[in-house]
């Protein structure tokens, strides 16, 4: 009998440690047969996603690159948070897309994996990662899961081996975006950041790419710097959720980029970067300046820190103790100034 209640304590407490360990992986099943240990935190998952599409309601994304960023995400209840190759250009300074690599890539995964606990989590493959051959796009989506902590990739199209590679990324058990209108990585190809879909063949061309990214088996597919006309076509031709970003309101969600949307960065660089299309909901970048501005000023006029913010205290009798030893080492000019800012100090807390 002790024999089997010793094996039913070790069995339940190797199940607690996988409750409390476990992530919460969006690709869990739900509502089946599975009776392994539930996660806590609840994660948005494609189910739900595609419940919002069926009942209409706008799907919310938003890009994040670090822990920080992504804890305010996850604080707004934002549907899907992206770790956008976008972070090339405002965390890294680039003037594009391009030169971030994977590993870079996945340094920000795993940031925002840590602090976004119910997003659906979605990274973009960066360029160079996945336009060989189905087998390099396969691994690299696979180091974002495995590597990253994320859900699900995101892809740009544009060209049949970009489907081919969004579809074996599917067949391998990953969930895939695609990607398609304005496609940033293409730049060299476009002649730069500009819009697509404005005549008829290439409005044409930005529906039937995005519904090849569907036949591939992505679950959505984001709709860049189309005319509204153009991204209402693409999402009235889809079973699947459109996300517009620049793309007017008649897409299944949106996306904006962190930085842009909160008006992070006041910079020349950067409103040379910031898209025409972007709502400025905050002026965070003026905030953080002042806030700059007005420390370096209390630093410098001496009102930082203050008695407040000097909360570490030494009693009378050890400070006395500590002038003595520093008296005997011959130490005088540091005796000499510590016992002035403990006169100092206590002057200021009586004020």
């Amino acid at each position: 009998m002790s024999f089997l209640r010793s094996i039913l304590r070790t069995t339940t407490l190797h199940h607690s440690f996988l409750q409390k360990h476990i992530r919460s992986m969006s690709n869990l099943p739900e509502n089946t047969v599975y009776s392994g240990p539930t996660s806590q935190n609840k994660r948005v998952t494609l189910s739900q996603l595609r419940q919002k599409y069926r009942n209409s309601v706008p799907i919310t994304v938003v890009t994040a690159y670090d822990y920080p960023s992504a804890v305010h995400l996850d604080t707004a209840s934002i549907d899907i948070c992206v770790v956008g190759d976008s972070a090339s250009m405002v965390v890294h300074g680039h003037d594009t897309t391009l030169p971030i690599t994977l590993d870079e890539m996945l340094v920000h995964c795993r940031a925002v994996a840590r602090g976004a606990k119910t997003p659906l989590l979605v990274a973009d493959l960066p360029f160079g990662t996945y336009e060989c051959s189905s087998i390099q796009a396969v691994d690299a989506a696979v180091r974002i899961l495995k590597e990253g902590g994320m859900d699900a990739v995101k892809l740009e199209g544009g060209s049949p081996s970009r489907v081919v590679a969004a579809k074996a990324i599917v067949e391998a058990g990953i969930a895939v975006i695609g990607h398609v209108g304005l496609t940033p990585q293409a730049i060299s190809v476009l002649g730069g950041f500009r819009p697509q879909g404005r005549n008829v063949a290439s409005a044409v061309k930005v529906v039937e790419s995005a519904l090849a990214f569907q036949e591939a088996g992505c679950f959505a597919v984001v709709l860049e710097c189309v005319p509204a006309p153009v991204a209402a076509a693409a999402t009235a031709a889809l079973e699947i959720p459109t996300i517009g970003i620049g793309a007017g309101p008649y897409c299944s969600g949106q996306v904006l980029v962190y930085h842009d949307l909160l008006g992070m960065l006041q910079h020349p660089h950067h409103a040379k970067v910031t898209p025409k299309f972007c709502k400025q909901y905050a002026r965070v970048g003026d905030v953080i300046n002042k806030a700059l501005l007005d420390y370096k000023e209390d630093v410098i006029n001496g009102s930082f820190p203050d008695a407040q913010h000097s909360p570490y205290k030494i009693s009378e009798t050890d400070a006395n103790g500590f002038l003595t030893e520093l008296q005997k080492l011959g130490f005088d000019k540091a005796a000499s100034a510590a016992s002035e800012a403990v006169q100092k100090m206590v002057t200021k807390s009586t004020k």
